[in-house]
């Protein structure tokens, strides 16, 4: 496999590492900046025109006008998730700390295009989501990219994308610090100090290009407001235990929504439009609710325009928050919200939808925040001072009980908000919020999706080598299957024949049914040998077998079968969970083992890459083999190679091997070599009978 031109340069050129990274964090924090000024302006433009449009084709509509709209958006998001990049779908940031636990902090390219067009329809529209989660991935996607054409170890990729993940936050919030306490506390908090500079360095740059473009203003303006008096804190402690308990409501919807419309068997590009259906009532029923100022359809055409009445339960709601932090509404709506918001978000997001959590999150704690201050003026009205705090330190509050991100909650308000005159009840509150929330609820709002695939993240680093190897990697992909229709003595008869011990069985469409096994056989003819001849497969397998999925973690398939002694698992397609993709057996699952230790193995001489290039002594080479290549059809052991030559692995259809010396290489295998630069060439030509590229010693 030919390395790209960038790569070949920094062969020769063999920068700094440090220098290096710190380019390249200047220009993922540059991207992301830009990237985040056109999307925001992308969310003003489709907003604008959606409305705008509707409004003036059929005027007749009124508030129905917010139902159609939504679902509109939606239609048009659902088909480029499902057919385009599927990693868009939802609020992105569980799929950047997926693709850091298994796949080395490997993203997609296509994943940026697709959620940043997708998530401009789905919040332009109407969808209730934040701007920052696709943000976040788009930094996170262009750091990937840019780490894996330039071919850097698993490390520096990841590295990168935590800069594009931090460089996300402050171009999205105006605030580079709290961008770095998000990529620490949320993606990897085990930061050496050479990165750490990189990811504030990225976050500096990503915030200087959207104060050029945006402005520098704070995202709220927000009055001074001080603490009134000691005794107010205890106010405060009881808004943080609030908060804790919100905070775990909006997760456990969001989830719950999540898990129905995954289980759900309907096409995957028309799920998000139902939950823009739901969502679209939603806000038609928010229009008439005490407050809000409309009590007919006709009071409300003559009204402003459409654009000017966007139900509050739409889109990521910063204006309402303003309001809410200026002590400007009342209790009755500010209670409503704390339940309505995290219901249309899990609505829009839990359907598929494509945005962030963050703002929702926010939102939901200043109107909590709003609401507990205003009774606790009422109540104490010297003691506890004005609601507007109490909506500024909820917005931390309730974020950091979803994220389990204290500090980046304390510093995302103060550089939203450019007031520090809180800071105690602030720590109060948020502090008590997250530890409670933990306490009850061990998950937050981005790792429950990975935990119920089996996926632990945790500290920023994979707790188990079984967690970076996919059970579709090692799966039987063409199984041996039986007929439910098929009588028992033919059943028998494939047992004797293949030696294995259980099959999928399909139904008339080859579609799963169940799964039987030798046991299942055994212990109906223990009962009455007639069996054999009278009965059928269907009469003797066990139907709705627990099952897999292909994009599982191996962690996953070991959970769900040592409990149950179980010696295999259908694997399923996630959209169809009656479609069988193959069959994972505990033999599959030894082997997969040994796939993470190569990829472990392979990650660290990668990661010495560039020390061992200095030394102009040692390299890697990468090529693929061809059919007719000298190396095809033989072991390892009958290739005399040179003895300074390591051959480090062997990707075969995505597999990595661990080769060993009956190791037999074949058409399409992609071979890694690693020894002295002047040795690789001959280890290559005996490998494909060609000379090849210049060797690394002579580029």
């Amino acid at each position: 496999m030919k390395r790209s031109l960038p790569g070949v340069l920094l062969d020769k050129v063999s920068p700094p590492e440090g220098l290096l990274l710190l380019v390249l964090a200047v220009i993922i924090g540059g991207s992301t900046g830009f990237a985040a000024v056109f999307f925001i302006h992308l969310i003003a433009v489709i907003q604008n025109r959606s409305y705008t449009t509707i409004s003036q084709l059929f005027p007749h509509l009124g508030v129905w006008s917010y139902l159609i709209v939504p679902v509109v958006g939606a239609l048009l998001v659902g088909p480029l998730i499902a057919w385009f990049a599927r990693e868009a779908k939802g609020h992105g940031v569980p799929e950047v700390m997926q693709a850091l636990v298994m796949r080395g902090g490997r993203i997609r390219p296509r994943v940026a295009v697709a959620k940043i067009v997708a998530s401009a329809l789905c919040i332009g529209t109407g969808g209730s989501a934040g701007r920052e989660g696709p943000i976040v991935q788009v930094g996170s996607a262009l750091g990937s990219v840019t780490g894996q054409f330039l071919h850097l170890s698993d490390e520096r990729i990841k590295n990168l994308v935590s800069c594009g993940a931090a460089a996300g936050i402050a171009a999205t919030f105006n605030a580079p610090i709290a961008g770095v306490a998000f990529a620490i506390e949320v993606l990897m908090s085990e930061l050496q100090v050479r990165m750490f500079g990189n990811v504030v360095i990225a976050s500096v740059s990503a915030a200087v290009v959207s104060q050029m473009f945006l402005g520098d203003r704070p995202a709220f303006s927000v009055p001074t407001y001080t603490l009134h008096s000691p005794e107010a804190l205890f106010f405060y402690l009881l808004l943080g235990l609030a908060s804790a308990l919100v905070g775990i409501m909006f997760i456990s919807m969001l989830a719950w929504f999540e898990d129905i419309f995954d289980d759900w068997n309907f096409p995957l590009p028309a799920k998000p439009a139902v939950g823009a259906l739901l969502l679209g009532l939603l806000g038609v029923l928010y229009l008439y609710l005490p407050g809000v100022g409309f009590t007919t359809p006709t009071e409300f055409q003559l009204g402003m325009p459409l654009i000017e009445n966007i139900p509050r339960v739409y889109g990521a709601g910063f204006t309402f928050i303003e309001e809410a932090l200026h002590g400007e509404v009342n209790i009755y709506l500010l209670a409503a919200l704390v339940f309505l918001k995290p219901l249309a978000t899990s609505f829009t997001l839990g359907s598929g939808n494509s945005g962030g959590v963050f703002a929702p999150s926010l939102f939901t704690g200043a109107m909590l925040g709003g609401a507990m201050g205003t009774l606790f003026s009422a109540w104490q009205p010297e003691l506890a001072g004005p609601t507007g705090a109490y909506a500024l330190v909820g917005m931390a509050a309730v974020f950091a009980a979803t994220a389990r991100a204290p500090l980046t909650a304390i510093l995302i308000v103060f550089e939203m908000s450019n007031d520090y005159s809180m800071i105690l009840p602030l720590m109060v509150a948020t502090i008590t919020a997250g530890y409670l929330a933990q306490a009850l609820y061990p998950e937050s709002i981005y790792t429950i999706k990975l935990t119920r695939r089996g996926i632990h993240f945790s500290q920023g680093r994979d707790l188990d080598i079984m967690q970076s190897v996919q059970v579709g990697e090692v799966m039987n992909t063409h199984p041996v299957t039986v007929s439910m229709d098929e009588p028992l003595v033919d059943l028998y008869r494939k047992f004797q024949e293949t030696n294995l011990l259980g099959f999928p069985v399909v139904d008339s469409e080859g579609a799963l049914a169940g799964i039987v096994t030798l046991q299942d056989l055994e212990h109906v003819l223990s009962s009455d040998p007639a069996n054999l001849r009278s009965l059928q497969v269907k009469d003797v397998a066990v139907a709705d077998p627990i099952t897999v999925y292909a994009d599982d973690p191996i962690w996953t398939a070991i959970q769900k079968m040592a409990p149950r002694d179980l010696a295999r698992l259908p694997v399923v397609a996630r959209e169809d969970n009656k479609r069988l993709l193959g069959l994972i057996s505990r033999s599959d699952i030894v082997r997969a083992y040994d796939v993470g230790i190569v990829r472990k193995q392979r990650g660290q001489l990668l990661a010495d890459h560039s020390i061992l290039r200095k030394e102009r002594k040692n390299d890697f080479i990468e090529f693929r083999l061809k059919r007719g290549d000298k190396g095809v059809g033989y072991p390892l052991r009958a290739l005399t190679l040179p003895r300074q030559v390591n051959v480090v692995s062997v990707d075969r259809g995505g597999v990595l091997l661990i080769p060993k010396g009956d190791t037999i290489f074949k058409a399409g295998d992609i071979v890694t070599l690693f020894g002295r630069c002047e040795e690789l060439c001959e280890a290559r030509k005996i490998l494909t009978g060609e000379p090849g590229p210049p060797c690394p010693a002579n580029r």
